[in-house]
Order: structure tokens, then sequence, then C-alpha cells
């Protein structure tokens, strides 16, 4: 099997397992609404949670955490059986995953922003990358109350890091930058929106509040 041939495999079926939305899937058999046709209107966990609360977000994550999983793991073992390469066989596995929730065929191409499934990869590619990512998502993410902010510096610093960690090779480099930009211009709205001051703070959701309240 030539490495075109199997990187096309690794890309389709991982593009396939990426489709199945966690948002998408959760709000339709559980709670049987979209949660597409609420508030920002995107399919990712913090509309998720802004439109439902935090009852069924658990649900949403191992979904959308699972399916690059297993996407990474299904890329890694076929090129490190055939070619002796798990990283880039990772890297395609996740870029299929990441392209697969933010543009999902089952959904008319109207998915997430990639943040859970980017993640995940980076969690399975190397603990500093992820350390790097995950603290900057973080960090912002609790000091300004912007989600899109802190996802937005994670994924930047997904390219310059591995550059580092995987010794400036160019293949992973690409891979990670054609990775990273996807999900930044998943977050175009989030980014004008900061810079005119008008993107929405994180908060919990009023559900979860009123729910608090009553057991007081």
């Amino acid at each position: 099997m030539s490495i075109y041939f199997a990187a096309f495999v690794v890309l389709l079926l991982s593009y396939l397992l990426g489709c199945l939305n966690g948002a998408v899937i959760t709000s339709h058999f559980v709670i049987r609404d979209d949660v597409r046709s609420h508030g920002s209107g995107n399919a990712g966990l913090t509309n998720f949670y802004r439109t439902y609360g935090a009852r069924y977000a658990a649900l949403v994550i191992v979904c959308d955490m699972g399916k690059t999983a297993a996407s990474v793991l299904i890329g890694g073992h076929i090129f490190a059986t055939l070619f002796g390469d798990w990283t880039l066989g990772a890297l395609l596995g996740g870029a299929g995953a990441v392209v697969g929730h933010i543009f999902p065929v089952f959904y008319g191409f109207k998915g997430g922003k990639g943040i859970l499934a980017g993640g995940m990869l980076l969690i399975m590619l190397d603990w500093r990358i992820a350390l790097v990512a995950w603290g900057l998502f973080l960090l912002l993410s609790i000091l300004t109350r912007y989600v899109s902010l802190g996802s937005v510096a994670a994924t930047a610093s997904f390219p310059i890091t591995g550059f580092f960690v995987y010794d400036h090779n160019v293949t992973y480099t690409i891979l990670s930058v054609f990775i990273a930009v996807l999900v930044i211009y998943s977050h175009r709205a989030n980014i004008q929106r900061l810079l005119s001051g008008t993107e929405s703070k994180f908060q919990r959701h009023k559900k979860d509040d009123k729910g608090d309240e009553n057991k007081n």
C-alpha cells in the first residue's frame, strides 16, 4: 500500500468519525431538539451548555473527544504498521476528525469549531504540546471568561510547540498548521466580536443557577 493511499484511507475514516457530532447527537436523541437552532447556531460544547446547561454536557465531551481518540488510534496504528511513523498517522487521523467535526456531511456541513476534537488530538500526540495548549486555554478562559480567546490562543500554540517538540519536522508542522488554521478560521466570527468588544463572556447556565437557588 502506498503512503498516499494509506493517507487517503485514514483521512476518509477519520473524517466520517469526526462527522459524529456530540452536540447534535445528544440534543437530537436525548433532548429531542437541535442545538443548532439556538444561540449562536453552532454545534459545539459552548453553545450546547449555554442552551441546555451541564446536565448532558458530559455526553458531548465523551462523544467528541472519543471520536478523535478513535481517529488518532486508527491513523497511528495504520502508519506505524506500514511505515513506522505513528505520529504522521495520528496527525492525519486528527486532521480528518477535526475537518469532520467542523464540516460534517451528516449534518449539512454545519458542525462545531473543533476545540474538543483538537484538544484530544494534542493530548494523544504529546503531553508537552497538550500542556501548553490546555494551559493557555484554561488560563485565558478563566481570567477573561472568553472561551473563544482561550480556544484561539491554545490552537495557535499547537504548530509552534509541535515544531520544537518534533525537532523541526516539516511534514508534521504543515499538518499542524493546517489543523490550527482550520480551527482558528472556524472562530472568525468570535475573533471579530473580540476585536469589537461584543463577544459574550462565559457564564453559568440560568437553569443551573435556578437549581442551586432551589437547593438553598
